[in-house]
């Protein structure tokens, strides 16, 4: 079996929001990290806001540190942004942000563009949202060819999207996109709260498994492990049984964290040394 590694293990801002990037590169440094994902939002690195320039200063403060961002996640969940969104306007603006953030993960040199599927509103039905995500994601990944990219696709929770929260809907997206440039991720609380596990995921995406945002919950919320009740051995276990050798992001969205945001990684690190190599 392959044997999840301390390497695999990846830093992201978004709980450090309430301090300078600067101040997250140092610590991720000082954490040993190799690799960071990178949240894409005001005022670290929002990229309507920023110029090619404003984009190559931030990589060169990153390689200035020798870290490498492995993922460029620009946020989409609370901004105006929904690739499923029945205005035209609004679904081509979203495009649009998503083409920008596809060109500003390629100045970073990110392998990975972390997209979302959007929601379709409540009282219309469901496959016309399904679709319009769908063609907007054939759309997104066209581009990701042209720049040798990944969508790095998410399901979210049922709160967040009425179209993709789970392993079979996720793998359903996949098949009808059919593009190499867009593949499954996972976030352990979606997952959790589906009462899935990895294997389930696995079984479906085999290889098109290519990200994981690994982090506790009770099973809600975006946790420091030790700080909810998900299944940390039994996860370990199953990631090392189907050979993942992908990373594993700490996104912490809750907002306990963000006054002291160390902290949070260092009860992760604290938890995860005794049961991962390195």
């Amino acid at each position: 079996m392959v044997k999840i590694t301390r390497d695999q293990i990846t830093g992201m801002n978004f709980h450090y929001k309430h301090y300078p990037l600067e101040y997250f590169l140092d610590a991720m440094v000082r954490y040993e990290f190799k690799n960071i994902e990178l949240w894409g939002a005001s005022p670290h690195f929002y990229v309507e806001e920023m110029s090619i320039q404003d984009i190559r200063n931030v990589k060169k403060e990153i390689d200035r540190r020798d870290l490498s961002v492995v993922c460029f996640t620009p946020e989409q969940c609370v901004y105006p942004i929904n690739l499923a969104a029945k205005e035209k306007r609004i679904r081509e603006n979203s495009i649009q942000y998503f083409i920008k953030s596809a060109e500003a993960a390629k100045e970073l040199e990110a392998p990975m563009l972390l997209v979302t599927p959007g929601w379709g509103y409540e009282n219309e039905d469901r496959q016309e949202a399904w679709k319009r995500t769908r063609d907007s994601l054939e759309k997104l990944a066209g581009i990701a060819a042209e720049l040798d990219l990944t969508l790095a696709f998410e399901p979210l929770t049922r709160m967040e999207s009425n179209l993709v929260n789970d392993a079979k809907s996720l793998k359903a997206m996949l098949d009808e996109v059919n593009s190499p440039n867009l593949k499954g991720m996972i976030d352990t609380i979606p997952m959790a709260l589906t009462k899935e596990d990895f294997l389930d995921y696995h079984n479906l995406l085999n290889q098109d498994l290519v990200h994981i945002h690994f982090i506790d919950g009770k099973p809600e919320g975006h946790l420091a492990w030790g700080d909810g009740v998900l299944p940390l051995q039994k996860y370990i276990d199953q990631l090392s049984q189907i050979g993942y050798k992908g990373f594993l992001t700490l996104e912490y969205t809750s907002y306990q964290y963000v006054q002291n945001p160390d902290a949070a990684i260092e009860k992760s690190l604290e938890v995860l040394s005794s049961i991962i190599e390195g």
